[in-house]
Formats: C-alpha cells, sequence, structure tokens
C-alpha cells in the first residue's frame, strides 16, 4: 500500500506584512526617572531614542489582530483563506490555550490549524521557515505569522540592564504560493549551553510560592552582545550562501533589532556594501523580541526607503541561544 501525499507549490513568498505599535511613547527622560542613567548612555549603548509600552488594552490578541488584518489587507486576501495561523510569543501568559486559536477566530480564520511557538527574537524567523515548507509541501496555502509581544509585563524596570531595551509591539506577514522564489533556505539552530545568558530569573512555581511576585527577564549583556554580533554575522552569511546571493546582490538587511551597536557590527563583519539598506527601527521601537524583524520591514516599505521586490536578509537571535535567518524578497 503507498500512502498518498500532496504537492503544494514550487516556491513561496511573503504577501503583505503588517505591524501594530502601541499608543505609548516612553522616551530616553522617562526611563531615566526609574534607573540611574541618562540619555547619552542608553543611546550610546543602544541606539535607542525611546519605545512603546502597551497599555491595558493592548493584549497579545488585540496587537496581533490588528497587525494582521493589515498583513491578510495588503496580501490582497479575505481572513477566510487563511489556513494556518502560527504565533511566536514569550509573553503570552496563558499556558494553553495557545493565543493562535483565538487569533484565527477573531480574524474569522475558520478552522485554520493555529499554534504558538516560543523561539524569542528568533521566532518571526522559525515561523516564516515553517511557513515556507508548509506552502511548498501542500500543507497549506496561505499561512500567518505573527510575532507579539508585550516585554514590559516581564521586564523589571528599575534593572538598569534591561529597562531601558524592551518593549511591546506586533507584526504579521502572510506567506503563500509564489511564481518565483520568495524565500531563501533557512539557517538556524541553538546552543542551550549559553541559556542562562537570557533567561526569565526563575520559575513561575517559585515565584508564587510563599510571597507571591513576578517573574522578570535578566539578561548577561557582554556575551551575548559578542555572540550576536559575530557568530550571527557567520550565520548571515550562510543563510545569503544557501540562497546563492552575494554580499554586492543584497539590497536590504534586516536583523533582529536587538541593539544598534549589534547591527552595526554585523554590517562590517558581513563586508555588506555601504548601498544596502538597513534598518535601524530600534531607535524609536526599542527590542521587541518576535515582532521586531516585520516591524522593521513595515517601516522600511511605509517610509519608501525600501520597495516590494527587494532581496532583504533577515536574522533572528535571542534566548535559548536560538537563531534563525533567511534571505526574502519583500512584499
Amino acid at each position: 500500500m503507498t500512502i498518498s501525499v500532496v504537492q503544494g507549490a514550487r516556491f513561496s513568498a511573503i504577501k503583505g506584512i503588517g505591524g501594530y505599535r502601541p499608543r505609548r511613547v516612553v522616551d530616553n527622560a522617562e526611563i531615566c526617572t526609574m534607573i540611574d542613567s541618562s540619555d547619552e548612555w542608553i543611546q550610546t549603548r543602544s541606539g535607542i531614542k525611546e519605545r512603546r509600552w502597551a497599555g491595558e488594552d493592548e493584549t497579545i490578541q488585540m496587537m496581533s489582530v490588528s497587525a494582521a488584518r493589515k498583513a491578510i489587507e495588503r496580501a490582497g486576501l479575505e481572513p477566510a483563506q487563511i489556513d494556518t495561523v502560527i504565533v511566536s510569543t514569550v509573553t503570552h501568559l496563558y499556558q494553553t490555550p495557545a493565543v493562535a486559536a483565538t487569533i484565527a477566530s477573531e480574524l474569522g480564520a475558520t478552522g485554520a490549524a493555529a499554534f504558538d511557538i516560543s523561539a524569542a527574537c528568533a521566532g518571526f524567523c522559525y515561523g516564516t521557515a515553517m511557513a515556507d515548507s508548509l506552502v511548498r509541501t501542500g500543507t497549506s496555502k496561505y499561512v500567518l505569522v505573527i510575532g507579539v509581544e508585550r516585554l514590559s509585563d516581564i521586564t523589571d524596570p528599575h534593572d538598569r540592564s534591561t529597562a531601558f531595551i524592551f518593549a511591546d509591539g506586533a507584526g504579521a506577514a502572510v506567506v503563500g504560493p509564489s511564481d518565483t522564489p520568495g524565500i531563501g533556505p533557512v539557517v538556524w539552530g541553538s546552543d542551550g549551553d549559553q541559556a542562562a545568558l537570557i533567561t526569565q530569573n526563575e520559575p513561575w512555581d517559585v515565584a508564587m510560592a510563599d510571597e507571591a511576585h513576578w517573574p522578570v527577564l535578566q539578561m548577561n549583556g557582554n556575551p551575548v552582545f559578542k555572540w550576536a554580533s559575530y557568530t550571527m554575522a557567520k550565520a548571515a552569511a550562510e543563510a545569503m550562501d544557501a540562497a546563492g546571493i552575494s554580499p554586492d546582490q543584497l539590497e536590504v538587511f534586516v536583523p533582529h533589532q536587538a541593539n544598534m551597536r549589534i547591527t552595526d557590527a554585523m554590517f562590517r563583519a558581513l563586508k555588506l556594501p555601504q548601498g544596502v539598506i538597513v534598518a535601524r527601527d530600534i531607535a524609536r521601537q526599542g527590542n521587541t523580541s518576535a515582532a521586531s524583524i516585520p516591524l522593521a520591514i513595515e517601516a522600511l516599505l511605509e517610509s519608501g526607503e525600501a520597495r516590494s521586490g527587494q532581496t532583504c536578509l533577515i536574522i533572528g537571535f535571542g534566548a535559548g541561544l536560538v537563531y534563525a535567518g533567511q534571505v526574502i524578497a519583500l512584499p
């Protein structure tokens, strides 16, 4: 007996992208009322001038649905055509159910497969890789990939090493069939030996014992900076090689918006030409983990700095330690 299989599209591509930025803008002056720092120090260390923090009504689901609706509309689709929803987040505070299922329901993606993934700041690239595979194997036709975070919920506002970095927001992309290659092979991996470098400071059961308190993120910044700046540059170069793209053919570079100095170090290590457009959305948005890459892409497209069809390298890296990157054609 032979098992029947389905055959999908030969190629896939991102068909539309959308984002949601919370209403509240928190500048460095406000941050400096909580930590012993200065605007100059924060900008020198990170490149961040301001960040967005979500209000009570700007939930994981609300932000995701808003971003997703824009992405679906820009893809020229109806929500009912979405047959799979993948949500990357580390800040949905319900262990179960997956927020992807309720997002799909609110959008009107009736009956869509829906699941959450936890890949921290690499989550959007992980989701894009899975969506590409699902479309090309015929398992799905249109996949909605969402990266969403409310990192302000799990950040200690008085921790000088993290308080100025993390922010909130959502970004979404629709991946579907394409006549030409729009998503290159993913280069991804992990290094669990370094898991302690970025982690929740204690598990929920410990935090809830005796006098209940809130677990928060903690990060050992210097080794993370070195790992992201140099090891991730090698992974990014491998992603270009896998896609058959040389540095002089690349048009846009959108790394995870973790730190402006990391972006600059990766740019130099990759030996990218000066004409390559580089996303620097972190300056006004902060680090939104899984949401940072789609938000940065949307900003470049809306400003006209980048345009549809350009060849773009994306790479995410973060807690785990995990990473993933691929070359895409901008929607």
